[in-house]
């Protein structure tokens, strides 16, 4: 008997499916690669956009702070209020006095030439508040205060705060009067030069110091160098010296008013109470009541002249730059 045939595979859809399925994923595939590149150029592209955004607010950003710059360098802060109203124009004094600093020559100078020539100035008044310094820069302060008084026929007033002391004082003294708190601190009319030595270091150490001059005084002062008899006494002189042209700059700003005391130059300070006994300074007050009861212009208009953040960052750029010369001064090769 014969019996069926089991049935025999298909082979031809067999065959269509397995070309089909292949050819599905490749389809697929290729959509996702083209999804993913084309994600990946518009990603491309937006960063490339960002990027140029960024440089231009970079390009923009530096343009402003010039520009910033600039006008604040030309400005440097001129009076707000009507000048030629009447009115008492301020000058302060403030810090260590030096070439550097706020109470530079320089800028009490120019704010005091400022406050001078404007008709409304009725009075000049130095608000001082100050430790002292540099007896070069308050003696070009001094000569200017006297000159400008003498040309434009103002009186000028001194108004101490916390402290009016050795070179601010030497200031202070060209005024026509000096004004006082009773606890201010006033007057140490004296000069010193002050450093260290570190010989006797030095010889405990075992370290030894070399150095070469041409000349025999030109390492006067050097610390790491023991000091002579001959350079003390010629530092002393020159001490002397300055300290008699503090004196002098003193005794010709306050006059007869000086009660001198074997002390009142040995570089002593005084409070504003004492000094005012001594004839150091004239009477108590403050910068109100010398606007009001002595000036006769309460208005106060101030000339001081500050350094300003643009004038700072320019000061430190240029610092950069110089300092950027000179290493690159220092890496040229040099003949030995």
């Amino acid at each position: 008997m014969n019996e069926p045939l089991p049935p025999q595979p298909q082979g031809s859809d067999s065959r269509a499916s397995a070309e089909t399925i292949p050819a599905e994923r490749t389809g697929r595939e290729a959509v996702l690669e083209r999804t993913a590149f084309e994600r990946l150029m518009f990603a491309t592209l937006d960063e490339q956009r960002r990027a140029r955004r960024w440089r231009s607010f970079i390009r923009l950003a530096w343009l402003a702070f010039f520009i910033f710059l600039v006008w604040t360098l030309v400005y440097r802060g001129a009076p707000s209020s009507d000048v030629t109203a009447p009115h008492t124009a301020v000058v302060e004094l403030k810090g260590e006095i030096a070439s550097d600093g706020d109470a530079s020559a320089e800028n009490v100078v120019a704010a005091m030439r400022s406050a001078f020539e404007d008709q409304g100035a009725k009075a000049v008044v130095l608000l001082i508040n100050s430790p002292g310094g540099s007896p070069v820069q308050a003696g070009i302060i001094n000569d200017e205060i006297r000159r400008l008084r003498a040309k434009h026929d103002k009186p000028v007033y001194a108004v101490v705060e916390e402290s009016c002391a050795s070179a601010a004082y030497y200031i202070a003294a060209a005024a026509d009067r000096i004004f006082v708190d009773k606890a201010s601190i006033v007057g140490s009319i004296g000069v010193l030069m002050d450093g260290f030595g570190f010989t006797g270091l030095m010889d405990k150490l075992g370290v030894e110091r070399r150095l070469m001059t041409a000349g025999e005084n030109k390492g006067f002062l050097d610390p790491f160098s023991p000091q002579t008899e001959r350079h003390r006494e010629y530092a002393q002189s020159m001490l002397d010296q300055i300290h008699r042209q503090f004196i002098d700059a003193v005794k010709a700003g306050r006059g007869k008013r000086l009660k001198e005391t074997p002390e009142l130059f040995s570089g002593l300070f005084w409070t504003g109470q004492q000094a005012v006994e001594l004839g150091l300074a004239d009477q108590m007050g403050n910068l109100d009541f010398v606007a009001r009861e002595i000036v006769k212009a309460e208005e106060l208009v101030d000339y001081t002249r500050r350094e300003n953040v643009a004038e700072r960052l320019a000061k430190k750029f240029g610092a950069a730059v110089g300092e950027g010369a000179v290493r690159a001064a220092r890496s040229v090769p040099s003949l030995r």
